[in-house]
């Protein structure tokens, strides 16, 4: 990854329908140099993938909070992979401390919030328990590399 990969990157993290001649004429790259990067750092997996951002709350999902649990030793690939199918899991972390798993979820409601954690992750084999902290305000920062 060289200088011009980085701001390409940060083009993309600021605009990800940026087209290629836009992204070319901004590095100062030919638009084939620019799709051939692009191209690589996809194939590389630098670049996992294109998104929207979402807000949740305008979307329908109301309720957002973040879940810790405690987890069974060495059950993060089973626990991982059966959070991967719940609905309104947005993010998912192995973490250092107190408890073994962070969560960021969004629900539409308290109910469906309260559906969520205590019947279907609490209902995992492998959680031996949960705290929920509700957000009551967000605001998501782009993501930006430094330079």
């Amino acid at each position: 990854m060289d200088r011009i990969d980085r701001a390409i990157l940060r083009l993309l993290q600021q605009d990800g329908r940026a087209s290629i001649r836009s992204v070319a004429e901004r590095v100062h790259v030919s638009r084939a140099n620019a799709y051939a990067r692009i191209a690589r750092m996809m194939e590389d997996g630098v670049i996992r993938g294109f998104t929207a951002r979402v807000d949740h709350e305008r979307a329908g999902q109301g309720a957002s909070a973040y879940v810790t649990l405690k987890i069974v030793q060495n059950s993060w690939r089973t626990v991982r992979g059966q959070l991967l199918d719940l609905p309104g899991v947005e993010h998912i972390a192995l973490v250092s401390g107190e408890f073994d798993v962070l969560l960021l979820v969004h629900t539409a409601d308290n109910r469906a919030l309260r559906d969520l954690v205590l019947n279907r992750i609490q209902g995992l084999p492998a959680v031996l328990s949960t705290h929920t902290l509700l957000v009551f305000d967000e605001t998501d920062r782009i993501p930006v590399l430094p330079e």
